[in-house]
């Protein structure tokens, strides 16, 4: 696997397993989710699975995933 890098093309991303919501909509719109060898986590949109994937580091994602349990970010949806 290459370095990966944020837009990296998520197909060059191989061997990681692309997680996703049980949340996701009917039509398979969601964000989806792997972890990557290096500890880092990938994120893809599902629509477009070989479009790019950005990558977050563990702190960024821990950081992110409390903000949403808190419902800092309810507004996006409500």
């Amino acid at each position: 696997m290459p370095d990966a890098y944020n837009g990296i093309a998520a197909h060059n991303l191989r061997g990681v397993v692309w997680l996703k919501s049980s949340h996701s909509n009917s039509q398979g719109t969601c964000a989806e989710f792997a972890k990557l060898p290096s500890g880092d986590v990938a994120v893809r949109n599902s629509r477009f699975p070989e479009g790019p994937a950005l990558v977050y580091t563990t702190a960024e994602v821990e950081a992110l995933l409390r903000g949403v349990k808190d419902g800092e970010f309810d507004h996006l949806i409500g």
